[in-house]
């Protein structure tokens, strides 16, 4: 008998990896596609093992599902850090920070 491939195996590795890849896009659409990818490999996982013979593409699914752990874990830490940010330094904090940024980053060019 030919093996299946799992229905969900490269769209749990494309979302794992973009979860990696948007997980700076305030932290929030990284944790969304890594959720996402969470939710499709545990059912493709459930799956395979019913009948591990019968599919393929237990590998994308795994490496898949690490990408995605990876994502979720990159998101969370920069929506917390985004959340501090705004709680303790506000907005206004923020621009003075990154206007001080610019100011030494340009310093230091014109020192060179």
């Amino acid at each position: 008998m030919e093996k299946q491939k799992l229905p969900n195996a490269t769209a749990v590795l494309v979302l794992g990896i973009l979860s990696i890849l948007t997980c700076c896009c305030w932290g929030v659409i990284g944790l969304i596609l890594g959720i996402v990818a969470l939710v499709l490999a545990k059912k493709d996982l459930a799956l395979y093992a019913e009948n591990p013979e019968q599919y393929e593409g237990y590998s994308n699914i795994n490496t898949g599902r690490v990408l995605a752990i990876i994502g979720i874990v990159l998101s969370a830490i920069y929506l917390v850090v985004n959340v501090y940010m705004y709680v303790v330094l506000g907005e206004e904090g923020i621009k003075d920070f990154q206007e001080n940024l610019i100011e030494k980053i340009k310093h230091q060019q014109e020192m060179e």
